[in-house]
């Protein structure tokens, strides 16, 4: 069965162009499930059984695998014997019929509003504290933390931003989503007003340097910025606020969902800026408003 296994491992690698992290992942999952057949002197495919596979996979929640790692392990156990009855090394498919275990939506991470002022602030309060390059750089931070914050864009979104998708005006940010979809989603104040300081004060300087064209926000060459620039900059502005919990650019989208909602906000209006196809999508944001009522009535009623 292990030299089965590694066939099956080459084909993914010659014959599938499989990534490194695919095949590590298949690796173990199939050495684990080889040594559990081993173990009960099962050495040809022919003669795995359904509650074989079955008592392998729950081995593997009483060692405690998560349900997520379980189904992943599933997968690879079906990918495996479906080739072996192409290779005429096995005549069923006893993994067929086994679902995977139900897995529960995580809830994802989300600030404070107190949380994101924090963040917010931790760009320098004083323009005249500092000059040239650092001054600029810092004032687009905050720039792209406001946006991040008051419209909920995803990074992909936000790096995608021109400068005439945001009209001051009527206070819309016109978004480009998954699929070149087009919404319009409001934008604060406070995030007009900084993303405002930021155009006329760095953005045309950094502009010059590396023909950035119309993208809003650039790096200090010029060029515009990366997914990975968005998630140092969060990173950065997190740990100088002392703030503990994981924190990436897609927490502010998160918390912005969260934010509205708690303040009474209707689901499909949120769904609507958000960018959302499926409602359901946006529904797991009513959970966490859940979540934080019962946490306001553990703390302040008498008998919570």
């Amino acid at each position: 069965m292990k030299r089965l296994a590694e066939d099956y491992l080459q084909f993914l690698t010659l014959e599938r162009n499989a990534s490194r992290n695919t095949i590590a992942s298949y690796r173990l999952d199939l050495q684990r499930y080889t040594s559990f057949l081993e173990e009960r002197s099962v050495t040809s495919a022919k003669d795995i059984t359904e509650e074989q596979v079955t008592e392998f996979l729950r081995s593997l929640r009483d060692h405690g695998l998560s349900p997520r790692s379980v189904t992943r392990c599933l997968s690879s156990l079906k990918g495996f014997h479906r080739f072996l009855i192409g290779e005429g090394q096995a005549t069923h498919n006893p993994v067929e019929g086994i679902d995977a275990p139900k897995l529960e939506r995580a809830l994802p991470d989300v600030l404070s509003p107190s949380e994101v002022d924090r963040i917010l602030n931790q760009c320098d309060r004083d323009p005249l504290a500092t000059k040239g390059r650092k001054r600029m750089l810092w004032m687009r931070d905050r720039a792209i933390l406001e946006v991040l914050y008051a419209t909920g864009m995803r990074v992909s979104e936000l790096i995608l931003l021109r400068q005439q998708d945001i009209a001051e005006d009527q206070g819309i940010v016109r978004v480009f989503g998954k699929g070149s979809k087009e919404r319009l989603v409001p934008i604060g104040r406070p995030a007009l007003r900084w993303v405002a300081h930021y155009r006329t004060e760095c953005r045309s300087i950094l502009g010059a340097r590396g023909g950035g064209q119309d993208t809003l926000f650039l790096n200090a060459r010029g060029k515009p910025m990366t997914r990975m620039a968005i998630w140092k900059i969060v990173q950065a502005y997190t740990r100088k606020a002392g703030i503990k919990k994981e924190v990436h650019p897609h927490t502010f989208r998160h918390s912005f969902a969260t934010h509205l909602l708690e303040g009474g906000a209707d689901l499909r209006a949120v769904q609507e800026m958000l960018g959302h196809s499926d409602i359901s999508t946006t529904q797991i944001y009513t959970h966490i408003d859940r979540e934080y009522l019962k946490e306001v009535h553990r703390t302040f009623h008498p008998r919570g």
